[in-house]
């Protein structure tokens, strides 16, 4: 942050609530709050797109770490549950399942991972399937939890179990507004009416509200959804579309009763022309179908949504329509879009939440001077745009890698052309289970290795380094580490124990 008190940025302004607006406002006012206001306009005439319920393990460091936020409070005000993973359902053959799960697969041997011993002995019928060796992909369909546990031995997986949550996205918001206001931000309810730029180098002035109010800044913040009111309709920035890669462009979402068991790992079930997600909370179930337009006409996807809930709907299905892709910046003259409003990449992985989180981080890292040094942005818009498209990869993978020729969605995810990114990465990846992770790629290892295993991606050898160790001597390290993992699961309280006993919400 710049030294020079004159060159200091004294306004920020955030356009926008829900959870991008009121997680930028939260963060900006607890690190920014002694030398900058902090302003946040909505409307709740607008309203948000609250479907964003599941999360990857990066928000337990938001809340807590950045944020001080106690876990217990959050979870109960936000009727939230544990997520260890998501399950998927028919993704590259009808019948198909397995759980891309948080956290390490195994424990490594020397410089390789895990999962290059395991291959030697899967391939010689000598090891189990690779979701017994992880404890979220063991945890997850016995519908048991626990926190890590700090006594655990050095290198035991059981040492920390990572989990992320499901939770009310509106309520999340809710409870961040709460927050942000006591560390003083300030709330304006409204529309804008106009967006003024300077003359002389077209940065965003102030905006005008229907009540004819005029609000000054130095820095917005574009949290105002897909329209993206500063970033896109005033500054004209463009947008990257990706739909031939990521061809679902619509969702419906209904939420129905909740059922019990809670599930501690969201589902995601692929359909005829998308795939279908569901989300456990305290008070019901989240549903959504993500889909293709060119492929199912609306009405016939809502009827399969509510033909596929496992409780008594609660509402009528709400639309959304979203272009997957990016901006061509996301930090253009003194606006950083954040949320919808930066791009959209969808909800498969629970990636939304994530992306706004690391903007926050990446903003703060690189927070201007008055004088907006161009090299911020620049820096700032290389590094998110190579953030979005290496999990826009990642979500390609999942539909590509498919040998469904059942529908013409399916034939079409299988046949279409991929980036060269990711052809490279499978084609690797076939070869000998290799893979390496580019840069910070949000991506890790473990994630790559179980979507391309759960997919059909079998490699069709292993590293060479694996035929080192004597085969016996393997395959007891391997049946060992299974059997100690199962035993330490078993005896763990189910999820819907955990959450009665230490975080459940009060009634809504």
């Amino acid at each position: 942050m710049n030294s020079n008190p004159n060159n200091r940025i004294k306004r920020v302004v955030v356009v926008g609530g829900g959870s991008a607006g009121w997680m930028a406002a939260a963060a900006l006012a607890t690190y920014l709050g002694k030398q900058a206001s902090v302003r946040l306009i909505e409307s709740e005439e607008i309203g948000i797109v609250g479907v964003g319920e599941a999360s990857v393990p990066h928000i337990r460091m938001f809340n807590a770490q950045m944020l001080g936020i106690d876990e217990a409070e959050f979870v109960k005000r936000t009727q939230g549950t544990v997520k260890l993973g998501i399950q998927f359902q028919d993704w590259s053959r009808i019948g198909d399942s397995y759980i891309h799960g948080f956290g390490v697969i195994g424990r490594s041997l020397g410089p390789l991972p895990f999962h290059q011993f395991w291959l030697k002995l899967f391939q010689s019928g000598r090891a189990a399937p690779i979701g017994e060796y992880s404890p979220q992909t063991v945890m997850a369909p016995q519908g048991r939890f626990a926190r890590g546990d700090g006594n655990a031995p050095a290198g035991s997986p059981l040492a920390d179990i990572a989990y992320a949550y499901h939770f009310d996205a509106s309520l999340y918001a809710r409870f961040l507004r709460e927050l942000s206001e006591q560390r003083g931000v300030r709330r304006t309810e409204g529309k804008i009416a106009g967006v003024n730029l300077r003359a002389g180098d077209g940065h965003v002035e102030s905006v005008t509200m229907e009540s004819g109010e005029v609000i000054e800044g130095e820095l917005f913040i574009d949290c105002s959804g897909f329209r993206g009111l500063l970033i896109e309709q005033a500054l004209k920035t463009g947008y990257e579309d990706w739909t031939h890669w990521l061809p679902c462009d619509r969702a419906l979402a209904v939420p129905c009763e909740r059922v019990d068991p809670l599930t501690p790992y969201t589902r995601a079930t692929a359909r005829a022309a998308g795939w279908q997600w569901r989300i456990p909370l305290q008070h019901r179930t989240g549903n959504g179908y993500v889909y293709s337009s060119r492929y199912i006409g609306d009405d016939e996807a809502a009827a399969t949504l509510l033909a596929n809930l496992d409780g008594k709907p609660l509402a009528d299905p709400r639309q959304l329509r979203f272009t997957p892709g990016m901006r061509k910046k996301f930090w253009n003259k003194n606006v950083v879009a954040l949320g919808l409003a930066s791009g959209f990449l969808e909800p498969l992985e629970s990636t939304s939440i994530y992306l706004v989180q690391s903007g926050i981080s990446r903003l703060l890292a690189l927070f201007p001077g008055a004088d907006f040094n161009p090299l911020l942005a620049e820096r700032f818009n290389r590094e998110s745009a190579f953030e979005y498209e290496r999990v826009r990869d990642f979500l390609i993978l999942h539909y590509h890698a498919t040998e469904r020729n059942d529908t013409p969605f399916w034939d079409y995810c299988r046949t279409m052309s991929i980036p060269d990114s990711l052809r490279e990465a499978m084609e690797l990846f076939r070869s000998d289970g290799r893979y390496f992770r580019n840069g910070e790629d949000f991506f890790a290892l473990p994630s790559w290795v179980q979507v391309m295993l759960g997919q059909r991606i079998m490699p069709r050898g292993y590293h060479p380094i694996v035929d080192d160790m004597p085969e016996d001597k393997l395959a007891g390290y391997v049946e060992d580490m299974r059997q100690t993992l199962a035993h330490a699961v078993a005896s763990m309280p189910t999820h819907g124990e955990w959450i009665d006993r230490y975080w459940k919400a009060p009634a809504p």
